[in-house]
């Protein structure tokens, strides 16, 4: 199982930008699509972003298409996801999770398809 720690959250400005980062630790990162959740008070957690194993194919949710970009570096055993024009309805915890078994069938995996996760990191997006 793969260890997965976030940072890079905080408070900014709408229109503003974000970049979080998922360290991984554990068996081998560069086995295990990465995907990155958000969860809203009161709300379920939800997909935002995507990746595969070799970094080649990436998917969104509507929500964050255009705004978001998921990207990682193997060598570094480390995910991102780069936050642009930011809105308060971006606001909530953000979890990075690794995949079970590789690459995924789904373009909107599900919280069941990822076997570890982060302790999350609060993203907070003020009008």
């Amino acid at each position: 199982q793969v260890q997965l720690v976030e940072s890079g959250g905080g408070l900014v400005l709408a229109g503003g930008s974000l970049r979080l980062s998922c360290a991984a630790s554990g068996r081998t990162f560069s086995s295990s699509a990465m995907g990155w959740f958000r969860q809203a008070p009161g709300k379920e957690r939800v997909f935002v972003a995507y990746i595969t194993t070799n970094g080649g194919h990436t998917y969104y949710a509507d929500s964050v298409k255009g705004r978001f970009t998921i990207s990682r570096d193997n060598a570094k055993n480390t995910a991102y996801l780069q936050m642009n024009s930011l809105k308060p309805e971006d606001t909530a915890v953000y979890y990075c999770a690794a995949s079970r078994f590789g690459d995924l069938i789904s373009s909107a995996p599900s919280k069941a398809d990822f076997g570890s996760w982060g302790q999350g990191t609060q993203v907070t997006v003020s009008s």
